[in-house]
């Protein structure tokens, strides 16, 4: 008798669905006394959570569940078992847990399998494409997107005397996930799915959780999917359950029927339309500036100011941010581009998304650039790991080597007319560039879908190094320069 091979699996975080229902009578026959105290501490609890004030990694959201199955979700991500139990405990410690009874829970945990990638479970093999070690990373170590709706229900894999799952060979398993998951890419941008292993843990052999902005886009997702044969075969489902999210803060409106969440409060990052993302610690690589920019706190404040004493604008830290993912592959460019495209449409169904392109190298002796820009560091996270995805992503800007440190000049637009002159006057700055101490290596990318639309990027080998050549005098007069071949100010950002 033939055994099938298992894939190999690595875990993640544990994560905990826990569904409640408010005992309306008692809630309305309670004095406003004890009412009052309820939401106070309900809102400690749940915005702590959400803080994770409790653990050193994790993440959580709470949700008002839609229909009569339960009233609020509240949905925890944490490192251990431990972490889930005591936040469990918590809770039924607040006033708030007098008045709700667990309608319903799941328990799971997250994972990655032998069927995305059989090198990570190689002892001498090492994941070379650095988008797909970090998409890994962001699936045991996801973080909750913004979006406002979530679908989450349980499921199985059939095992029918007809279609049998775990009868299949490991290769044909592996043909049916991956063309299941080609559907899931298609919803980039609009459906982000976070699945969490359960064999062990409670009734079903998995959990999924779906999140977006607009519901249809989760049932047609949802739709498509049931013709896969991934699911019209193999696939047993448990009930499922909708959620919108909702701040802490809004707690008292929700018990009192009010609207959330509560209209024009701009206080919560959920009441916007991010992209929906997931990459916790995984995608690492938004980063904050005008244009593009650089995710380091107080370094880039000193350094912005360090550059205003030079008088050398480098965007303004607040108001007109825009943040970026900026990813490096060595993939046939018209690949790329075809790639990039199907991600940009779907992209655009948001309004945090202000642009991705990709960009070619001038001198065709570096990698394609792809560059996706965002209104929110959450949405520009997010789209980070689905670019992650894209063929032959060999680094992204903010994770290189810790022994350099990187500058890029985002978005210089140019006049059509003196296109040629910018060209030639990075050619010159490149000759001063390349005598420089510590300079590594610089490189002009520019739009494959408008040639007046560039970037520079450098590499030095310490901070200071790159800060001497922006005293300089030859970049003073490339300043000068600028001022009568750009169409825009150009904008200075800085990855570390």
């Amino acid at each position: 008798m033939e055994r099938r091979r298992p894939p190999q699996t690595e875990e993640g975080w544990y994560v905990l669905h826990d569904f409640r229902s408010i005992d309306w009578d008692a809630w309305r026959a309670a004095p406003e006394r004890r009412r009052s105290q309820a939401i106070d501490e309900g809102i400690d609890y749940l915005a702590a959570s959400e803080a994770v004030d409790d653990a050193e990694e994790g993440d959580s959201a709470t949700f008002a569940v839609l229909g009569h199955k339960a009233d609020l979700l509240v949905l925890h991500l944490r490192p251990t078992l431990g972490d889930i139990d005591a936040l469990e405990r918590r809770f039924e410690h607040t006033a708030l847990a007098e008045f709700t009874e667990r309608a319903d829970s799941y328990l799971s945990v997250t994972e990655v399998s032998g069927y995305m990638s059989q090198d990570f479970f190689d002892e001498d093999s090492e994941v070379e494409d650095a988008g797909l070690e970090r998409y890994i990373q962001s699936r045991l170590e996801p973080e909750l997107p913004d979006s406002e709706f979530v679908s989450f229900y349980p499921m199985d894999k059939r095992r029918g005397p007809e279609d049998n799952w775990y009868d299949l060979p490991f290769d044909e398993r592996a043909e049916h996930l991956s063309s299941h998951g080609d559907i899931g890419r298609d919803y980039a941008g609009r459906v982000n799915q976070i699945i969490t292993g359960s064999i062990g843990l409670d009734d079903f052999e998995w959990g999924v959780t779906l999140f977006g902005d607009d519901p249809t886009d989760v049932k047609e997702l949802l739709y498509e999917m049931r013709f896969d044969p991934s699911s019209s075969r193999f696939a047993e489902f448990g009930r499922f359950l909708s959620a919108r999210r909702f701040p802490p803060e809004d707690l008292g409106a929700f018990l009192a029927g009010e609207r959330v969440p509560a209209e024009g409060d701009e206080a919560h990052p959920h009441a916007g339309g991010d992209a929906e993302g997931h990459h916790h610690g995984g995608s690492g690589g938004h980063h904050h500036g005008d244009d593009s920019g650089s995710g380091h706190g107080d370094e880039e404040g000193d350094i912005r100011d360090e550059l205003e004493d030079e008088g050398i604008y480098a965007g303004q830290p607040h108001g007109e941010d825009v943040h970026a993912v900026v990813l490096y592959s060595d993939a046939d460019p018209d690949e790329l581009f075809a790639e990039v495209d199907g991600y940009r449409e779907n992209f655009d169904h948001y309004d945090t998304h202000v642009k991705t392109a990709v960009y070619e190298p001038h001198d065709g002796d570096a990698e394609t650039a792809v560059v996706s820009l965002w209104d929110t560091a959450r949405a520009a996270d997010t789209a980070a790991g689905f670019l992650a995805e894209l063929p032959e992503i060999v680094r992204q800007a903010g994770d290189d080597e810790g022994d350099s440190w990187g500058t890029m000049g985002m978005f210089y637009t140019v006049k059509p007319e003196h296109r040629g002159d910018f060209v030639g006057t990075f050619d010159d700055v490149g000759e001063i560039l390349a005598d420089m101490d510590g300079h590594r290596k610089t490189d002009l990318l520019v739009n494959r879908e408008d040639e007046n639309d560039m970037f520079i990027a450098s590499r030095w080998d310490a901070r200071e190094d790159a800060m001497a050549f922006f005293r300089s005098d030859a970049f003073s007069e490339t300043v000068e320069f600028g001022r009568d071949v750009l169409a825009d100010r150009p904008r200075h950002v800085f990855l570390a």
